[in-house]
């Protein structure tokens, strides 16, 4: 294309997405990470609780279809 500057791709790299590997700092501990993971479960749960409180219709139908794949599951 004309109208667009030539690029060289070893002075200027094309920006790449962070992996997950590169997005997890080293430095972090393991105790860090797993009061990371307690926070967002926590937040998932009132999430959860919030969407029942204001789906009541539907979060019963999800217990009912849960309380019967209980009850159909095999051991």
């Amino acid at each position: 294309m004309p109208d667009l500057p030539e690029r060289n791709p070893e002075q200027d790299p094309s920006p790449r997405e962070p992996s997950a590997r590169d997005a997890r700092d080293p430095s972090e501990t393991e105790a860090e990470r797993r009061r990371r993971r307690a926070q967002f479960l926590r937040d998932l749960a009132e999430a959860r609780e919030l969407r029942d409180r204001v789906q009541p219709r539907r979060a019963k139908a999800a217990r009912l279809r849960h309380a019967m794949r209980m009850r159909t599951f095999r051991w």
